[in-house]
């Protein structure tokens, strides 16, 4: 977060918008978390050691599904193309190709991101 012009701005990784989790110009709800601190800010070692746990951790997690899956979702809401939209653990997006908000489907995985997947309806 940095200081300008009398206001404050939050950065957001160029990967989060190419990777489709977020879009700009849309309106997002943030919140941001302190935290108090006797120690100085993290030295340049301590951040990469940080960030590199970080991301290992995310790489060993990574989407919590697989192409071929079959699990059965609720919509939630439509995407901008019109396909529905269903979250599943951690918040995983997945796009359900002719889905409707409020619909329980049973989805195949066809296609899986670091962010979202792509699923086709197979029962309702």
């Amino acid at each position: 977060m940095t200081e300008q012009n009398g206001s404050y701005v939050i950065e957001i990784p160029r990967q989060e918008i190419e990777q489709g989790g977020i879009s700009p110009g849309d309106l997002y709800r943030i919140g941001v978390l302190t935290h108090q601190s006797s120690s100085p800010r993290p030295t340049e070692n301590e951040n990469e050691t940080r960030s590199s746990s970080r991301s290992d951790s995310d790489r060993q997690q990574g989407p919590p599904v697989n192409e071929g899956d079959t699990i059965e979702v609720t919509i939630e809401t439509l995407g901008e193309q019109g396909d529905g939209i269903a979250k599943v653990e951690r918040g995983y997006v997945i796009i359900v190709s002719g889905g409707q908000p409020g619909d329980t489907v049973l989805v195949e995985i066809e296609n899986v991101r670091e962010n979202v997947a792509f699923a086709e309806i197979i029962s309702n």
